[in-house]
């Protein structure tokens, strides 16, 4: 099998073509809960793209927020924004997913016949909406992921995250070129109306608070397995910035990784276990050495060297492809967090049932 580095060279570039007209109508969903910080910025990025302003429109679905989300969205005051109260749409019974429930409503109220997610917190360069239309008017896939990658870190921890999206988005465009696994961020996807309604939308999996993105991804390459892309381009890409405390960014991996016993597809979670386990044998390694003398010390420095040879190959070229090699300066701590991510987050995301996002708890 190829490595994902060669799987992610061999993906071709998306370029947009000369003189693009498009024809097609885009509806913009963007779930909101307590974003006021950031709303206007997200909705400017998307207010300015070099897209026909009759072709889309922008959604926001407020997500009982408890600041001025709503009212902010509304006072940038242009006719391509609506803004709907999830609070009127919910019915009354118990609810977990409320970010599904925000894009159903969204996608039920959507005059476009394709629907592109993003998230409030995220911007979006001026020709990302183009470049995702233009692809999928070229090729007809039935569902788009594209890069998200951070920005402004701060600290090491932000570097950190930073590198390892951008590490993910490798893995992303890899699996889904090569058709061995689907991966995909609802900050940056997009797929049709149609099809979404064709297969009841979250039915089946809405028991879960997160996995709008890759469960989603996953039913729909069940039906369509050969229609799922992702659009490879520096400009495609949509920014977000990393979380700013340890705390923050345990519980928004703890979310992520909540999802994973849901996943349809067996590589993917495969995968995930040998990566997991793979790691926790080098802190095994580690912890041996005091007991077993050179022993352990030697299997340690092997695996760990097998990992970071690994590890700099994808995220040296992925780097380069981003134009973020300042982020190669931290690659050698970065080696040994990501060791400690992967066996703490892979404890907690099967013993933690709780967790706290967006001031909400939810499991």
């Amino acid at each position: 099998m190829h490595t994902y580095w060669e799987g992610w060279k061999s993906l071709p570039d998306w370029q947009l073509p000369k003189n693009f007209r498009p024809s097609t109508k885009v509806s913009i969903l963007i779930p909101a809960r307590n974003e006021a910080a950031g709303i206007q910025s997200c909705l400017r990025s998307m207010l300015a793209q070099n897209y026909p302003s009759s072709l889309y429109e922008i959604i926001v679905i407020d997500d009982h927020s408890e600041d001025e989300t709503a009212q902010l969205a509304n006072a940038l005051n242009d006719e391509r924004i609506r803004v709907l109260d999830l609070s009127k749409h919910l019915k009354e019974r118990p609810q977990s997913a409320f970010k599904k429930r925000a894009l159903e409503t969204g996608i039920a109220a959507a005059n476009g016949d394709l629907i592109v997610t993003t998230d409030a917190d995220c911007i979006a360069g001026g020709e990302w909406l183009s470049l995702l239309v233009s692809y999928y008017e070229k090729h007809q896939p039935k569902f788009i992921a594209a890069p998200v990658n951070m920005m402004g870190e701060q600290n090491l921890l932000q570097r950190f995250q930073s590198l390892d999206f951008i590490g993910m988005m490798g893995v992303t465009g890899a699996g889904i070129w090569e058709g061995f696994m689907h991966m995909s961020n609802g900050a940056n996807m997009a797929y049709e109306k149609k099809v979404f309604e064709e297969l009841n939308g979250y039915e089946g999996i809405d028991h879960v608070a997160s996995g709008d993105d890759m469960l989603l991804m996953q039913k729909i390459a069940a039906t369509y397995p050969d229609q799922i892309a992702f659009v490879k381009n520096k400009a495609a890409t949509i920014f977000t910035e990393a979380q700013p405390t340890l705390s923050a960014f345990v519980q928004q991996r703890i979310r992520w990784a909540s999802k994973s016993s849901q996943y349809t597809e067996n590589l993917v979670n495969v995968q995930l276990v040998l990566v997991f386990l793979f790691c926790c044998n080098i802190i095994v390694s580690l912890c041996l050495i005091p007991f077993w003398g050179i022993t352990a010390l030697l299997l340690f420095l092997l695996q760990v060297t097998i990992k970071g040879i690994a590890d700099f190959r994808q995220l040296n070229g992925m780097t380069q492809f981003f134009y973020r090699s300042d982020l190669m300066a931290i690659f050698v701590p970065a080696l040994f967090m990501h060791i400690a991510y992967i066996v703490v987050i892979g404890m907690l995301a099967n013993l933690v049932k709780r967790y706290r996002w967006k001031g909400r708890e939810v499991k």
